[in-house]
């Protein structure tokens, strides 16, 4: 059964037809950072012409991530979701970041913005309008959206949050760890506050079962984005676990993901 296999085994509960006939290139190097070369794969519609630029969604993984699991790029549950984007019209894009633990969260945000710049660079081989991504965090991924609530970035046209840690001084072993100022800093929670100047649609999609310390900090950020009247969608799993896209097989799961897929269509 399906329950039993290891979450990295887990495809996610969703899926449209084609997406066992799409183009893949797999492991291309984005970066190499002391000797080690940090992967990315790339799924594309199978009949895309050369001519044809389309969006990209780009797939933040969470963390921290142990040293004994395999590359989250290969987890079933990215394979999935890069085959679902890609069946979906969309150039999908599934990396490898460095976040270990707490200590590590700058050094992985700078890979997230690496790869960024390696699929913007290569966009026309990528068959990719460089200017038209979406960014897709999930659970400990959340941090790594900070930058681009803090600054404009015109090519991000949307961004979505699964069950994700959007106000890491929830996190009580990074609190331990980081100082006050570099909590606000990669903090999502923090951009938006009154003086937002967040610009693009949002997506955050809440887990009701989750650990009560991180929907905590998602309510803090459905309410602060409220209030400063950003553009956000909730959308609401009350019987969902944490990675309810993988573990929850039911129908609100499948409709939260089919959903977001076209909130992604309208916005980018």
């Amino acid at each position: 059964m399906d329950s039993e296999l290891p979450f990295y085994e887990k495809r996610i509960v969703y899926q449209v037809p084609g997406m066992d006939d799409v183009t893949v290139q797999r492991d291309l190097v984005y970066s190499k950072v002391g000797g080690t070369d940090l992967k990315m794969d790339v799924y594309s519609p199978k009949y895309l012409s050369d001519d044809t630029p389309v969006p990209g969604v780009l797939f933040i993984h969470g963390g921290p991530i142990s040293a004994d699991l395999p590359s989250p790029k290969d987890w079933q549950m990215f394979v999935s979701y890069g085959e679902l984007v890609a069946a979906s019209g969309f150039v999908g894009v599934t990396f490898d970041h460095r976040y270990y633990g707490p200590a590590y969260l700058r050094q992985s945000i700078g890979d997230v913005l690496a790869a960024i710049r390696y699929i913007r660079e290569h966009a026309t081989s990528l068959n990719l309008a460089p200017d038209r991504f979406c960014l897709w965090a999930f659970s400990g991924g959340g941090p790594h959206l900070s930058p681009f609530l803090r600054d404009k970035h015109d090519f991000v046209r949307c961004m979505v949050a699964y069950y994700t840690v959007l106000d890491i001084r929830q996190w009580s072993k990074a609190a331990e760890m980081l100082g006050e100022d570099v909590l606000q800093e990669l903090s999502p929670v923090t951009y938006v506050g009154p003086d937002a100047a967040v610009d693009v649609p949002i997506l955050v999609a809440r887990a009701g079962l989750d650990d009560p310390g991180l929907n905590q900090g998602i309510d803090l950020f459905v309410r602060n984005a409220l209030a400063a009247n950003v553009a956000l969608d909730l959308v609401n799993h009350p019987q969902g676990h944490h990675g309810f896209d993988i573990a929850d097989d039911n129908a609100r799961s499948r409709h939260i993901i089919a959903r977001t897929i076209e909130f992604i269509k309208d916005s980018v």
